[in-house]
C-alpha cells in the first residue's frame, strides 16, 4: 500500500475528526446561547470569549423556530396588517388611544384619513430577506455595507448616516423620533433642511410615533402636511399604539421587563413577521467588542444611551437566543 494514500487517507481521517469536534462545540454553544437569559450573571470576558467561539460557528436557519415566531408575532401583533395606520385599516372618527396613556385618544379627521396610505407596501411583494440596521459602534469599520444592500427590504433608525463600506445606502423603512423634528424647527425655518436630511434615504417609507405620547402628536402630524406635497415620494406614516403596546405585552410576558421597548428591538419583531429572513447589524450593548476592545456607543458618535428608558442587554440576550435558534442571523463581527 503506497506510503503517499496512507498519509492523504489518514489526513482525511484527521480533518474529519477535528470537523465532528468542532459540530459539536457548536452545537453545545448553540444550546448554552439559547438557553441565557436575562437574569443569567455573566463575565463579560467569559461572556464575549465564548460569544466570539459561537459566532465562528455555521449559522443555522430553523425554519419550524422561524415560523414558530411568525405565527406567534402574528397573532398576538399583526405587523402584517397594524403596524401603522392605513386607509384600509383607520376610518374617520375612529379614536386611537394613546400608547402610554389609554385614558387619553386621538380622533382621526378626514383631512388626516385623506394623508394616510393605502396599503402596507408588503401587500403586493414578498420580503425574503431583510436587514435591520442598528446604530451600534460595532458597525463601525464593520465592511457590511454590501452585504446589508443586497436585502429585499432594509430598515433603519432616527436618521442615524449611512455609508456604502460599513452600514450600506439602501434604505426602505425609516424611523423618526419626533424629538427630532423638534431639532430641525421645521416651522419657523422652513421644511428644507428636513428635506435635505431625508433625501439621503432615497424612497424609504418614514415611520414617526405621533401617538407614542399625546405632545407628540400635533408635530408628527404637521410634519406630514408640510413634507406630503414636497417628498410624495417618501411615505409618511404613524405607528399604531395598539401594535407597540401588544408588543410590548408579549415580551413582558416572556421576562422582558423595560419602560419600553427600544425601537430597534420592536422593528426586529416586525421583520421576524414579514420576512423570510432576517438579518441583524450594529445591535451591540455592550463598551467592548468580541476582541475585548472598546467600541462607541454609536458608530458615528459616541454618545452614551440614556439611562432607564431600554433595557438594551436583556434585549440583547433575547436577540442572541433568536440567534442560536436559528430564527435570525445576528452580524456582530466584521463582514467578510
Amino acid at each position: 500500500m503506497p506510503l503517499t494514500w496512507l498519509l492523504q487517507h489518514s489526513l482525511a481521517s484527521f480533518h474529519r475528526v477535528l470537523y465532528g469536534i468542532r459540530r459539536v462545540h457548536c452545537m453545545e454553544l448553540r444550546h448554552k446561547f439559547s438557553i441565557i437569559t436575562s437574569d443569567s450573571n455573566f463575565d463579560i470576558k467569559n461572556f464575549t470569549e465564548d460569544l466570539s467561539a459561537l459566532m465562528s460557528c455555521p449559522p443555522v436557519s430553523n425554519i419550524t423556530i422561524k415560523e414558530l415566531h411568525r405565527v406567534r408575532l402574528r397573532s398576538c401583533c399583526n405587523a402584517t396588517g397594524v403596524l401603522y395606520f392605513t386607509k384600509q385599516n383607520t376610518a374617520v372618527n375612529d379614536s386611537i388611544p394613546y400608547e402610554t396613556n389609554s385614558k387619553r385618544s386621538y380622533k382621526v379627521n378626514t383631512e388626516v384619513h385623506d394623508m394616510l396610505p393605502e396599503e402596507f407596501p408588503w401587500s403586493k411583494r414578498s420580503l425574503a430577506r431583510c436587514a435591520v440596521v442598528g446604530s451600534g459602534g460595532i458597525l463601525k469599520n464593520s465592511s457590511c455595507g454590501r452585504e446589508i444592500d443586497i436585502a429585499d427590504y432594509v430598515i433603519r433608525f432616527n436618521m442615524a448616516p449611512v455609508n456604502d463600506s460599513d452600514v450600506g445606502l439602501k434604505t426602505d423603512l425609516l424611523t423618526v423620533n419626533p424629538s427630532q423634528l423638534t431639532r430641525f424647527k421645521m416651522m419657523k425655518v422652513g421644511p428644507d433642511p428636513l428635506v435635505q436630511r431625508l433625501s439621503v434615504y432615497g424612497n424609504s417609507s418614514i415611520i414617526i410615533p405621533a401617538f407614542s405620547y399625546s405632545y407628540n402628536t400635533q408635530l408628527a402630524i404637521n410634519t406630514l402636511k408640510v413634507l406630503r406635497p414636497i417628498i410624495p415620494h417618501q411615505q409618511i406614516v404613524f405607528f399604531s399604539p395598539s401594535y407597540l403596546k401588544k408588543l410590548a405585552g408579549l415580551w413582558k410576558g416572556r421576562g422582558l421587563k423595560a419602560t419600553r421597548l427600544s425601537t430597534g428591538f420592536m422593528l426586529i419583531n416586525v421583520a421576524l413577521e414579514l420576512c423570510d429572513h432576517v438579518h441583524v447589524y450594529g445591535f451591540w450593548p455592550f463598551d467592548i467588542n468580541l476582541q475585548q476592545q472598546e467600541v462607541p456607543h454609536h458608530y458615528y458618535d459616541n454618545v452614551g444611551p440614556k439611562r432607564g428608558v431600554h433595557s438594551m442587554p436583556k434585549e440583547f440576550l433575547n436577540l442572541l437566543q433568536l440567534h442560536s435558534q436559528g430564527a435570525l442571523t445576528l452580524q456582530i463581527q466584521p463582514c467578510s
